[in-house]
């Protein structure tokens, strides 16, 4: 019986760490989801760029502040490397470097919706802990 209990305990510990992560993934995929559609219903190209480009910075400087947090595992930190080299790519693509071409104006929509499917594969790739999932949301709210 107290076997029974155990593993009981285990599997459900396991199911919500998993739940824990999809949310975690799934907060920061609705981060990229809202910036898409706030350059969509901008017309102006300059906004549309100045859009992107905070939401890149904020989620740089939140992966940054998570990743030097030493509550974050090493496995966490090669993780969270990994997104902000995906996001950096973004960047460079967004305004023309480190060998990107610049993304054109006529291109800002569709480069929004690249960026979230981007960010989305990247996070379903990039192994990292609820905790630090949750600390990357945290930051993105509170940085402003």
């Amino acid at each position: 019986m107290l076997a029974r209990t155990v593993f009981g305990a285990i599997i459900t510990m396991f199911v919500l760490v998993q739940a824990g992560n999809a949310v975690g993934a799934d907060d920061i995929q609705k981060y990229f989801n809202d910036t898409a559609s706030k350059v969509k219903v901008t017309e102006d190209p300059a906004q549309k760029r100045e859009i992107l480009n905070k939401s890149f910075e904020k989620m740089s400087k939140a992966l940054d502040k998570v990743q030097s947090s030493p509550l974050i595992s090493k496995e966490d930190q090669a993780g969270i490397a990994l997104l902000k080299s995906t996001l950096q790519e973004n960047q460079d693509e967004l305004t023309g470097l480190n060998g990107y071409e610049r993304v054109s104006d006529e291109q800002l929509d569709a480069f929004s919706d690249y960026v979230v499917q981007n960010m989305e594969q990247a996070s379903q790739t990039v192994t990292i802990s609820l905790v630090a999932l949750l600390l990357i949301i945290i930051i993105v709210i509170l940085v402003v």
